[in-house]
């Protein structure tokens, strides 16, 4: 893949996020658990994953990384990021 920036990796995420979440809502609460405010569960967990791996080619497995490391807008760039 490309190089992307960081600016580049956060709004392709954000877009996929709004998507998946179907709500616009993740823009404006990045630090904000996701399965907590009920955007995001974990069916949408797995599609997440799915296009992570689709659109970036990182692969994240489900086991790899815990709920608290990937539940924000920022920390799924952040593990996305240092996986690119």
């Amino acid at each position: 893949m490309a190089e992307i920036t960081h600016e580049e990796l956060e709004e392709r995420m954000l877009d996929i996020l709004e998507d998946i979440c179907e709500d616009d809502e993740v823009r404006a609460r990045r630090d904000e658990d996701l399965f907590a405010l009920g955007l995001l569960d974990s069916m949408g967990a797995i599609e997440l994953l799915v296009t992570i791996e689709e659109e970036f080619g990182v692969s994240i497995a489900p086991t790899e990384v815990e709920r608290d490391e990937m539940n924000t807008v920022n920390l799924i760039v952040h593990q996305v990021e240092i996986r690119l």
